[in-house]
């Protein structure tokens, strides 16, 4: 029979912003693909909150609050 790998253990959740020209979505993917590159070990984002840069009545950048959770090393 084979082991179930466990999930328990101490994770932490930190907020980032990440940004986009294009969307929201694309704004969220950044965030993250970002963070993993210094990160390891993401498990979960969550966008929870969206805003947008606007200069001369235009929106010039969208903005994805997220907020990931990744696991301390044992």
């Amino acid at each position: 029979m084979a082991k179930k790998k466990s999930d328990t253990g101490i994770y932490r959740v930190t907020e980032i912003i990440g940004t986009s020209p294009l969307s929201w979505e694309q704004a969220a993917k950044n965030a993250v693909e970002t963070a993993a590159r210094s990160l390891r070990d993401l498990r979960i984002a969550e966008v929870g909150q969206l805003d947008m840069k606007i200069e001369d009545g235009k929106v010039v950048a969208y903005r994805a609050r997220v907020s990931l959770s990744f696991k301390y090393d044992a």
